[in-house]
């Protein structure tokens, strides 16, 4: 929280029940199934899971990213600022979007518009969010460039996208979200495409940019390396459901979901040991042609019994803070 920053009580975004699905010739696509979650002023939240569990387009179901049709939102509630965005007229949606809540897409190169300086691209939300002319906006897209650490900001604000590096690139994008001072920011996967000491110099941003500001982030990404060093709470996603949510430290050192547990045996070792092999997950993700009637993991789990074929379990508590979708939390496979 920033210093002289007013302590916001309860959840600064609360997402209750979201069901989003695509129609396509081959049929429904049941993209997230009943997720709900709740983000505070301050806090990191991360939400990881293999491709296609459903992480981007929870968030981009939010806040109206989605082309409907063919997707279209069959239920839930997104409670923010006092609106429910599932149900705000488009006008509101917009001004709330870019504005309150601001976005970071995975590839900065096919995010912004090569045809425009990356000034004009800064100063636009500015004057559109904002009600800023065109001095007003420069000098505040200036700060903003110096306040992601890019140097000689004053003049960088004349180039366009292709003269600035990947990281660079990510860089503006982050403050383009920036702009507006929102409550929330969303990030998917933003650190992807960048080598690794770019990666770990834009978390380090993102580490100080929210102690600085006090906003709420949830940073979605597939690598549990990069929740452990800036989350707060983690939230696991399996076949378009959250499966297990925890404290970040609670979820590496307690996991309650097999799926989570195969995720960290995942990670490889930094022993040394060059003869060991990486463990995988054996069997694929499930297809989401219907709403599930059965736990989503069952095909790939060694800890299943026939009530996971019958019932999709629902999040139940099996510690402070920490919930877990399954029947048989924290149980440990039979050695065979």
């Amino acid at each position: 929280m920033p210093d002289g920053a007013t302590p916001v009580t309860g959840p600064v975004l609360d997402v209750s029940g979201l069901k989003t699905v695509f129609n396509t010739r081959g049929g429904e696509v049941h993209a997230v199934n009943d997720v709900s979650f709740d983000l505070t002023a301050g806090e990191l939240l991360g939400v990881v899971g293999e491709s296609g569990s459903g992480k981007s387009v929870t968030m981009m179901s939010l806040i109206g990213l989605l082309p409907m049709p063919p997707a279209e939102i069959r239920a839930g509630r997104v409670s923010f600022d006092g609106l429910d965005l599932l149900n705000t007229d488009v006008e509101t949606l917009r001004a709330i979007r870019g504005g309150k809540i601001g976005f970071v897409f995975q590839d900065p190169m096919t995010s912004l518009n090569p045809t425009f300086t990356v000034g004009f691209q800064l100063a636009e939300p500015l004057r559109k969010h904002m009600g800023m002319n065109k001095r007003q906006a420069r000098v505040r897209a200036r700060e903003l460039l110096e306040l992601v650490g890019i140097p000689d900001a004053d003049q960088r604000l004349d180039d366009f996208p292709h003269q600035f590096s990947g990281g660079m690139r990510q860089r503006v994008m982050i403050a383009i979200a920036l702009a507006c001072d929102p409550q929330v920011l969303i990030a998917d996967e933003p650190t992807t495409a960048l080598d690794v000491t770019i990666q770990a110099q834009i978390l380090e941003l993102m580490k100080e940019l929210r102690t600085k500001l006090g906003m709420g982030v949830i940073w979605i990404t597939h690598d549990l390396g990069v929740i452990a060093g800036i989350a707060d709470r983690v939230l696991v996603m399996y076949g378009g459901q959250v499966v297990e949510q925890a404290p970040v430290r609670e979820l590496f050192e307690n996991p309650q979901h097999p799926y989570t547990r195969a995720l960290l045996e995942t990670i490889p070792s930094v022993s040394g040991e060059r003869e060991e092999r990486l463990t995988v997950i054996e069997g694929q993700p499930p297809i989401l042609g219907a709403a599930p009637t059965a736990c989503p993991f069952l095909d790939r789990c060694d800890v299943a019994t026939d009530r996971c074929a019958r019932e999709n379990p629902t999040r139940v508590e099996v510690a402070s803070g920490h919930d877990a979708a399954c029947f048989n939390p924290g149980a440990v496979p039979i050695a065979g």
